[in-house]
């Protein structure tokens, strides 16, 4: 599956009940070459305001809330479960698997959507388009970048400035 595929599907909890938030990314550890963690932003469904407007404006704000209004926001809190936890992802959902842990998004995270790619001889190879991925062992198979495939097995590090490859 693609990272692209995997952004803005619903994470959805065991035991059945609605969506917990939307998936926004997924950290890569380097080292291991797999998913370290989905991250997700919690669902504005679970927080249906209820001020008394009543709208069709149709109106996006920023405050994260879904009202009677009509407004729909994006500052829900974003979180994240490790890979452990997550049980299937497939085109429709990721579902956790029971008792999941949620937690704060982890500290180190790059997303590498768009992030620039250097050889580790020092020169460019464009910026990463997409990630494929196997959803049952979370390890990365290969970066689609704006100048061709990388095989995962070529990463070496990933700061903020930049994902480093072996060149080759």
């Amino acid at each position: 599956m693609l990272f692209t595929e995997v952004r803005g599907l619903p994470v959805l909890a065991a035991d059945g009940g609605g969506p917990l938030g939307t998936v926004t990314s997924l950290t890569v550890d380097v080292v291991s070459g797999a998913v370290s963690h989905v991250r997700f932003r919690d669902s504005a469904l679970g927080r249906v305001g209820l001020s008394g407007r009543v709208g069709l404006s149709g109106r996006v704000g920023l405050s994260g809330r879904v009202g009677l209004s009509g407004r729909i926001g994006r500052s829900g809190r974003e979180r994240a479960v490790p890979w452990d936890a997550v049980d299937t992802v497939a085109a429709g959902a990721v579902r956790l698997r029971p008792a999941a842990p949620c937690e704060g998004a982890p500290r180190a995270h790059h997303d590498l959507l768009g992030h620039r790619v250097l050889l580790d001889t020092g020169t460019g190879h464009g910026t990463v388009l997409d990630v494929a991925f196997d959803t049952r062992t979370a390890r990365l198979l290969a970066l689609f970048t704006t100048r061709g495939e990388v095989l995962a097995g070529r990463l070496r590090g990933l700061g903020d400035y930049a994902l480093v490859v072996r060149a080759g």
